[in-house]
């Protein structure tokens, strides 16, 4: 079995129920879950029976143990995360979004053991033994300088032992403000670009793309994807999630996926979802459906269409993680979208 390797933080999450907002539900009741987007990929790969390890740092505390023993119960691989004395559990505030008014994230992460932790705390040679993928975002570098390095590191290794390195994109303005000279795009473009030169598969959206990446947008996907691969040849694959919508609860979620190889642009089927229950982690939940479809060897018009449908099911689950099986994503795929009941 591929084994698979993510890295990156986890933070406790806390909700306001239904759609309150943070003045209505507080003081009051939160719903608390775990995140995080690398996280979330390892869940989302571990419930599709892939062998799926997560890396980061946490503190020593009970709250940080049920953060392991919830990734474990999902079937992750939590033997390389370390625990410190130093740093805290990040945390960020969801209040979701409804009709037009759209959602909306607090984060509360500096000082997390993950952001302080140094490079050289981690084993690479025992993380990465066995490893065929690893996978890294661009939220991670976002959090602070030293997470930042820690990441150019981890990728170094990783190519270092002709590892597939993925990286979803994930452009977080709330989160690059570490280096303030620079703003939040400039700097998250100079530590991507850094990052970039020794990754394998690009995924985000067309924002993410031309945010981070400094591209002008462009309405053309195939151009937009042939700028990416010429500024950055190690690339075999772009990945793109494509989304609009009218409103906070009615949105169109589809894919598509750049060979490098053959200049081939593959596409996916739009869905409409007109009821979200929760749209966070959407997106780890494609990029979880891409690679699994890739350790399958599908092909790229197969992986597309399983990444996409991946994601979409992701809508109709409450937190980050995607607890939809294959069989549920390829019977989406097939077109049985309906919604019914399973007697």
């Amino acid at each position: 079995m591929s084994r698979v390797v993510t890295f990156g933080e986890i933070m406790l999450r806390l909700a306001t129920p239904g759609f309150a907002r943070f003045q209505q539900a507080m003081p009051g009741a939160l719903n608390a879950s775990f995140a995080g987007a690398e996280a979330s990929i390892a869940a989302s790969l571990a419930y599709l029976g892939i062998d799926a390890a997560f890396v980061t740092a946490l503190p020593e505390n009970a709250i940080a143990d049920a953060c392991i023993a919830d990734l474990r119960s999902l079937g992750v691989e939590t033997k390389h995360i370390l625990r410190t004395l130093e740093g805290r559990l990040g945390t960020y505030f969801l209040e979701h979004g409804a009709n037009q008014r759209g959602g909306n994230v607090i984060y509360d992460r500096d000082g997390s053991a993950v952001a302080i932790t140094p490079a050289s705390a981690y084993d690479w040679d025992a993380i990465f033994s066995g490893c065929e993928c690893f996978v890294i975002s661009g939220i991670t570098p976002a959090i602070s300088r030293n997470a930042a390095e820690v990441a150019l590191v981890a990728v170094q290794e990783a190519a270092r032992r002709q590892i597939k390195v993925v990286c979803d994109m994930n452009y977080r303005t709330k989160l690059w403000h570490w280096d303030p000279p620079l703003s939040a795009r400039d700097l998250a473009t100079r530590t991507m670009r850094s990052l970039l030169p020794f990754v394998h598969i690009f995924v985000g959206g067309i924002s993410d793309a031309t945010a981070m990446l400094g591209i002008e947008h462009s309405a053309d996907l195939q151009t937009l994807a042939q700028q990416i691969i010429t500024q950055f040849p190690n690339l075999t694959h772009a990945a793109f999630t494509l989304r609009d919508g009218s409103t906070s609860a009615a949105q169109c979620f589809s894919g598509a996926l750049y060979e490098a190889a053959t200049g081939t642009l593959h596409t996916a089927p739009r869905y409409t979802i007109t009821q979200i229950i929760d749209r966070l982690g959407a997106g780890d939940a494609f990029t979880a459906g891409l690679l699994f479809s890739f350790l399958q060897n599908s092909p790229p018009p197969t992986a597309i269409a399983f990444a996409t449908a991946a994601g979409c099911l992701a809508h109709s689950i409450e937190g980050d993680y995607n607890y939809s099986t294959r069989a549920e994503i390829e019977t989406l795929m097939q077109g049985d979208g309906g919604g019914r009941v399973s007697r």
